[in-house]
């Protein structure tokens, strides 16, 4: 998936969680191998390229296709895996399989997970403080959010991977953009679809944010300043 990964887990048995920690680096990797879209054998570039139906592609691209169409309808098309050329359901997949890799690790009895995917993180039990990178000063935190339970983070925006989320309208990055949006709620799938979503929709994106239920946001605009909902109590800058 182009970016990094890593674990912290803490408690429960050391054998189960050796072997469940296995079990999800494994995991990331199938998803990987399935869903990149930089890989011409993948299942989504095939599927993309039309050499492969959706019919025949594992049970798992049919899960990612079937959220996909549920973000769209949730976020009034702001969030469109399919607007780019073919399904590209990248805006979705790292965020669902980080979701998935935490469960696995949880079920096996640790006290406390936390797995990072490229700065997209989930979270169980704790306690935890997670950093929110800043896009304006590499290397510096904007902000952090304290967690104990599950919870996720996930930001979007335009600082490490360029102007690569679009306004599914126009085809072309946002007006107004925000540098970054900070999504904080119970699971990283949806976390991730909702920063994705904000992003491409630029000025509208607070008044939408601050209607979701279950979700806090933080955001910053590209003159350094920042915006988030009510209930987002931001940590220190460091």
């Amino acid at each position: 998936m182009g970016t990094v990964f890593s674990f912290d887990v803490r408690g429960g048995d050391a054998g189960r969680a050796s072997a469940a920690l296995a079990g999800a680096a494994e995991w990331l990797r199938h998803v990987d191998a399935v869903f990149s879209t930089y890989r011409p054998e993948s299942q989504i570039s095939r599927l993309r390229a039309g050499t492969l139906a959706l019919s025949a592609c594992s049970p798992e691209v049919w899960e990612v296709h079937r959220l996909c169409d549920e973000a769209r309808r949730r976020t009034g098309g702001w969030f469109d895996a399919g607007y780019t050329g073919g399904f590209d359901p990248t805006g979705l997949v790292k965020g669902w399989a980080v979701e998935r890799a935490a469960a696995m690790l949880r079920s096996a009895g640790a006290d406390a997970v936390c797995v990072n995917g490229g700065g997209d993180v989930q979270v169980h039990g704790g306690p935890w403080r997670i950093g929110v990178s800043d896009p304006l000063r590499s290397g510096a935190l904007v902000t952090a959010v304290d967690a104990d339970g599950d919870l996720a983070v996930a930001t979007s925006g335009p600082a490490e991977r360029g102007a690569h989320i679009l306004d599914p309208r126009t085809r072309r990055p946002p007006q107004q953009a925000f540098a970054s949006v900070t999504v904080v709620c119970r699971g990283l799938t949806d976390a991730d679809v909702l920063a994705t979503a904000a992003v491409a929709m630029g000025p509208a994106a607070p008044a939408w944010l601050r209607e979701l239920p279950g979700v806090e946001a933080f955001a910053v605009r590209p003159d350094g300043t920042t915006w988030c909902t009510r209930g987002f109590a931001p940590g220190p800058r460091t």
